[in-house]
């Protein structure tokens, strides 16, 4: 999701959920502690010089169980970072305490924010021999005719 769409997603509502991906919300007493624009500049396994921006939300749960983050707030916080950091309409990216720092993605079903789960990739399979995953096949999905019979040497 781009930060366009959580503004326009964000003025629609009258309060703020975010999903985990096993279903759970996080608690409702969570701030934004961060809005920030992160640059990464690497090189990958096959040598190609690559950078990458991203406008980076930091979720925390606080003690503070009389104070909730409001729509209007959290789109008022995206615009002074939009103006103050020169942040440009980039892809979300939220932090969220795990078992340590976790980074999802972000999407929207209607009523929540979901914290989409993010994978770890190689970016020059060409380059590092990294075959091409085949398609499972369930046994379901096979033929059942007869093309294999008892004494016909198929097996």
């Amino acid at each position: 999701m781009k930060l366009s769409e959580i503004k326009t997603h964000l003025n629609s509502l009258s309060k703020i959920a975010f999903q985990l991906p096993n279903g759970e919300l996080v608690p409702n007493h969570f701030h934004v502690t961060e809005v920030g624009k992160v640059t990464k500049h690497f090189i990958d396994c096959g040598g190609t010089i690559r950078s990458e921006e991203v406008v980076n939300f930091q979720l925390w749960n606080a003690d503070d169980y009389d104070h909730r983050l409001h729509p209007e707030k959290l789109v008022r916080i995206i615009e002074l970072s939009e103006e103050k950091l020169n942040i440009g309409d980039l892809e979300i990216e939220v932090e969220y305490q795990g078992r340590t720092i976790e980074k999802f993605a972000l999407d929207f079903d209607g009523t929540n924010f979901l914290l989409v789960s993010k994978e770890t990739d190689c970016l020059a399979k060409d380059q590092c021999g990294v075959p091409e995953s085949k398609p499972k096949l369930k046994f379901a999905d096979l033929s059942t005719g007869d093309s294999c019979t008892p004494g016909s040497g198929c097996c």
